[in-house]
Order: structure tokens, then sequence, then C-alpha cells
């Protein structure tokens, strides 16, 4: 191969290199959704809305789960809880005018929140669990401007 050969190589190369930059841009701006929300920006919400009961003493986990969902449609979170300690679920996303729900169900599907409050992009539900064993967290975006809206989920315990 000649050097006029090379050069005409590199030249296509970096063509086709300029022309896929130019078609992933396209395709970022045209689907706004792509360069949005993430279940990273709602977990970091999740953990800002668990900071009240940090400094009442809930222990916040680590662990913590999170998605997309559309609107109306549920996802269950299953967890083993144990007797004797109280325990808080907040969920969250970054999507403004998103409204959330979340409700903790035992294993016969009985509702067992304590208490449960909804904030807009936030929700939380309280359970003091009557025998250890595992109970579902059911989360839930009641309404949002996204066709599909990120969302986290968080616990702690005390």
């Amino acid at each position: 191969m000649n050097f006029l050969s090379s050069l005409r190589l590199s030249f296509g190369s970096r063509k086709l290199k300029n022309r896929f930059a130019v078609i992933a841009l396209a395709l970022a701006a045209w689907s706004p959704s792509l360069v949005h929300a993430t279940v990273d920006d709602a977990l970091s919400f999740a953990y800002e809305s668990a900071l009240p009961y940090y400094k009442q003493g809930f222990s916040i986990r680590k662990d913590a789960w999170g998605g997309d969902l559309g609107v109306r449609e549920k996802k269950a979170v299953s967890s083993q809880l144990f007797k004797g300690n109280n325990y808080w679920f907040l969920m969250a996303t970054d999507v403004k005018g998103a409204t959330l729900s979340v409700h903790i169900y035992d294993d016969n599907g009985n509702l067992v929140d304590a208490e449960s409050w909804q904030k807009g992009r936030f929700a939380g539900a309280r359970v003091s669990p009557k025998a250890t064993g595992t109970f579902f967290a059911i989360v839930q975006i009641l309404k949002s401007p996204e066709d599909r809206t990120p969302w986290a989920l968080v616990y702690g315990y005390k």
C-alpha cells in the first residue's frame, strides 16, 4: 500500500467517525428520555428523602431498588423484615410533576402500612412487622409527564 492509499483510508475512516458522531447526536436530541432522568438521579432523591429518618435514628441501608415504570404500572419489591424493628421505605424520582406511591404488604397480600405519605415525586411508608417474614413494597407511578419514569426505593430501620 502506498502513501496516497493510506492517506485516503485514514481520511475515509475519519469521515465515517464524523458521520457516526452526527448520527449519535441526532438520536440523543431526538429522544430526550435518553438524556433526561436516570435511576441514579432518582436514587439521589430517594436518599435525600431518607435524611429526616436518619436524623431520627434510622439506619439507612445501602440496598436500593430502581427502574422505570409507566403511569399506573406497579412493581413489587420483596424484603425480609424482622419483628421488633420499625422500617421506612422511601421512594423518589427526579421527574418534575410525577406523583408516586409506595405501600407495604405481607406475604398474604394484606396492607400493613403503619403510616404512609405522598408528596409529589416522593413517597414513604412505615411498617412495624408483627412477625419476621417476607414483605412486599408495591411501588407505582400515579402520574407523570414522561412515558417511562425512573424511580428508586431505599429503606431504613431501627
